[in-house]
C-alpha cells in the first residue's frame, strides 16, 4: 500500500488560544483554503483544544501560561515558508491576511502588520486604545518607523522570524517582534484591518492585572539594547 502524503501548507496561520471555545468555529471557518491553522492551547478549560481538533486545525500544547510563549511553540511548529499570526478570540478575521501574504510573497514587504480600526466604539476599551497609542509613539521614538497600532495580526517569512531570536514570552513578544525586524532593517508595512468586538474577555486589556503586566512587559523590551544588524 502506498502511504500517503500530506500536502505542504502555503502559509502556516499561529493562532494563540485560552478557553476561545466559542470563538474557534468562525475564526478557524475563515482561514483560506490550502494554509494551516495552528492553534496553539494555553492551558484552556473550557474544551478548546478538542474543539480546534474537531474543526481540523492542528493543535499544539504550550503549558508555560504567556502569549508569546504560545505564539512562539506555534512559530517552531510551522513548516511553511510564510508563517501569520492573528489572535482566536473573534476579533480579527485571518481572511484578511491574503494580501498581507502576497505582499511577502512578491518581496515588497519583510513584516505586514494589521492597523486595527474598530467598528463599533465597544470593540476597543477606551484604556486599551490609549496605551496601544501611547506604545506606538514609544516605538516611533524607538525605531523610527511611522506605525500606529501593534496588533497580532502580521505576516512574515518563517526563517527570517526564527533569526530573529526573540526571547519574550508573554505580552511583549509582538513588540519584541517588531523591535528586532526594525533593528534588522526590515520593511515594515501597515494596513488598515476592521477590529470586531472580541467574543469573551480580553485576558490582558480585560482585568487591571493583565494591562498592568503588558505594559511592563512593553516597557522592558523597548529599554532593551539595539540588535546589531
Amino acid at each position: 500500500m502506498r502511504a500517503v502524503t500530506t500536502p505542504s501548507p502555503d502559509v502556516d496561520v499561529v493562532l494563540p488560544c485560552l478557553d476561545e471555545a466559542e470563538a474557534l468555529p468562525w475564526v478557524l471557518g475563515r482561514i483560506p483554503a490550502g494554509w494551516r491553522a495552528l492553534v496553539v492551547d494555553n492551558g484552556s478549560s473550557d474544551g478548546s483544544a478538542r474543539i480546534a481538533r474537531a474543526l481540523g486545525a492542528t493543535v499544539l500544547d504550550e503549558p508555560r501560561r504567556g502569549f508569546g510563549a504560545a505564539c512562539h511553540t506555534g512559530l517552531t511548529a510551522a513548516t511553511a515558508g510564510i508563517v501569520c499570526f492573528c489572535d482566536c478570540d473573534a476579533s480579527l478575521d485571518p481572511a484578511l491576511l491574503v494580501p498581507f501574504v502576497r505582499e511577502v510573497r512578491e518581496g515588497r514587504a519583510d513584516l505586514v502588520l494589521g492597523r486595527r480600526r474598530p467598528v463599533s466604539r465597544g470593540a476597543w476599551p477606551v484604556r486599551a486604545r490609549a496605551g496601544n497609542l501611547a506604545l506606538a509613539r514609544l516605538l516611533r521614538r524607538r525605531t523610527g518607523l511611522r506605525l500606529h497600532d501593534l496588533g497580532p495580526l502580521r505576516a512574515a517569512r518563517r526563517e527570517a522570524l526564527l533569526a530573529l531570536d526573540l526571547t519574550d514570552r508573554r505580552s511583549g513578544y509582538p513588540l519584541e517582534m517588531v523591535v528586532r525586524a526594525a533593528d534588522a532593517g526590515w520593511r515594515i508595512s501597515e494596513h488598515d484591518v476592521p477590529y470586531l468586538p472580541r467574543t469573551g474577555l480580553s485576558k490582558v486589556t480585560g482585568t487591571w492585572t493583565g494591562t498592568w503586566q503588558a505594559a511592563r512587559d512593553m516597557r522592558r523590551v523597548l529599554a532593551g539594547p539595539r540588535a546589531e544588524r
